[in-house]
């Protein structure tokens, strides 16, 4: 009973441990933006922050997986069969926090070409 309970504190402090870090914004090529004037910029950095403040909602999925794994036969020392429990705890491309990632490093790329073009663009500060 123990064991159980040390493991489950483990687990769930590694959960809250990554839940906690911030996210980092993704690359994102400035030269999408080059195009753009500074008005439009501006425009499409307000609009991005809007999107933010407002929540990222990803589309969602529904699903369930179910595994049986066959062991290597009863001749064979094997065990016959027997289920099997995987789970998946990388991270996905369609979460909440890669959208607000690559929100970020949208905001970014729009940032550096308006520095490039010289253009006064009025960020938000990310805490």
């Amino acid at each position: 009973m123990k064991y159980w309970a040390i493991v489950s504190s483990v687990l769930i402090a590694a959960v809250l441990t990554g839940c906690a870090t911030p996210i980092q914004p993704s690359y994102v090529s400035p030269t999408q933006y080059q195009t753009l004037n500074c008005t439009q910029l501006q425009s499409e950095y307000n609009r991005i922050q809007q999107y933010i403040e407002h929540g990222v909602a990803p589309a969602r999925r529904t699903g369930m997986g179910i595994g049986l794994g066959l062991g290597g036969g009863f001749g064979r020392g094997g065990w016959g069969f027997g289920p099997t429990i995987s789970f998946n705890l990388g991270q996905s491309s369609n979460t909440k926090r890669s959208e607000t990632a690559q929100l970020l490093g949208e905001q970014d790329a729009i940032v550096q070409a308006a520095h490039f073009k010289n253009c006064p663009i009025t960020t938000v500060k990310k805490s």
